[in-house]
């Protein structure tokens, strides 16, 4: 089998329908650094304005469980186990808004870059998935590296950042050791808001960055060969050996009804074995002789062979056939220069005696 085209062969940008098909299949460009940021922007919303009220809470319930420590008995395992339940659903109501900002941060993340879809092919079990091979060129090839580079851009930067922060942070820990708790756990809060802050400032960053690259990757592998753009053009206007085949079947389809209708003709004017034309004529219905049927050659003797196999007049006009075959059409009236000569022909049908094709005469 044939190996796959290698990128420096793809040098043509993806069509229309190459970038549809990837979509359907669900292949789209996704930053996987975008929710990240989402929720530790969650994180920051949440730590300047509901952390506060959310520790006070926490603290005035914990401080009545210490100071009141005789109101809760522990002589037993269940007494154990009903303690742990209240302290951990009390910790539990104090978090779950951070958890759901967090949540929601991250799926808004995700459905603002690609709306979700199902698609099927996701869910397949594909060899490649569990293949050795293909799992060593992701992790060493240009995406692991650029993964890799990612993160450990993340954990130096961010680092970085935390560490200057702390630092200039020193003097506000040591003023707040000698004052109030109350006013402590303010100043705790606001160095956390800003070291969130910094990392926040990093990741929009790498986020921004991820998603260029994510969207520039995503439309370097869909490029395309110039043969796989032409086949698929082929495709879309149709495979001219098939198209073809297919105007063979359609000519084969019109003569043979063509042919159905002779036994219905007034008469046929033929050049001896070049040109036959089949015409009917009746009184009440047509305005003007109708053209049922024309050939040329073989055709035109297949339709003389019908005319006389059900005695159908021939009427052999050379001139007239020829001059005919060239300016009327199958199931047309004849145009008006040739009703005269026609006229003439029908005249000596009818003065014969009934044919087919005379009804209502």
């Amino acid at each position: 089998m044939a190996d796959a085209p290698d990128k420096e062969s793809k040098t043509e940008e993806a069509t229309e329908k190459k970038i549809r098909d990837s979509v359907e299949k669900g292949q789209l460009p996704f930053s996987k650094e975008a929710p990240i940021l989402a929720s530790f922007l969650a994180i920051l919303t949440f730590a300047i304005f509901f952390a506060n009220d959310t520790a006070m809470r926490l603290a005035g319930f914990l401080s009545i469980f210490l100071e009141r420590a005789d109101d809760w008995s522990l002589e037993t395992q269940t007494d154990a186990i009903a303690l742990y339940r209240i302290v951990f659903w009390e910790i539990a109501r104090a978090v779950a808004l951070l958890m759901l900002m967090m949540v929601a941060a991250g799926v808004a993340a995700s459905v603002l870059q690609n709306m979700p879809r199902f698609v099927l092919d996701r869910i397949k079990p594909k060899a490649e998935r569990i293949s050795l091979v293909k799992g060593w060129s992701r992790l060493f090839g240009l995406k692991g590296w650029v993964e890799f580079a990612k993160s450990l851009g993340k954990v130096l930067v961010a680092g970085g950042f935390v560490i200057f922060t702390l630092r200039q942070a020193d003097s506000q820990l040591l003023s707040g050791m000698v004052t109030h708790p109350v006013a402590f756990s303010d100043t705790i809060r606001e160095i956390a808001v800003e070291i969130l802050l910094a990392i926040v400032l990093v990741m929009v960053v790498i986020a921004g960055a991820d998603l260029v690259w994510s969207r520039f990757n995503w439309r370097q592998d869909l490029r395309m060969t110039k043969q796989e753009v032409k086949d698929e053009h082929k495709q879309a206007e149709g495979d001219p050996i098939v198209k073809a085949r297919q105007r063979s079947l359609q000519r084969d389809r019109a003569r043979q009804r063509m042919m159905s209708s002779v036994p219905q003709a007034t008469l046929v004017i033929a050049n001896p074995t070049h040109f036959a034309i089949a015409m009917r004529y009746q009184r009440d219905k047509d305005a003007a002789p109708v053209v049922v049927a024309k050939g040329q050659d073989l055709v035109a003797l297949k339709i003389r062979e019908i005319a006389e196999a059900n005695n159908i007049p021939v009427f052999e006009e050379p001139v007239l056939a020829r001059s005919m075959y060239k300016q009327v059409s199958v199931d047309s009236m004849i145009p008006a220069q040739f009703y005269k000569a026609v006229a003439e022909l029908v005249r000596r049908v009818y003065q014969v005696g009934n044919r087919p094709g005379m009804a209502g005469a």
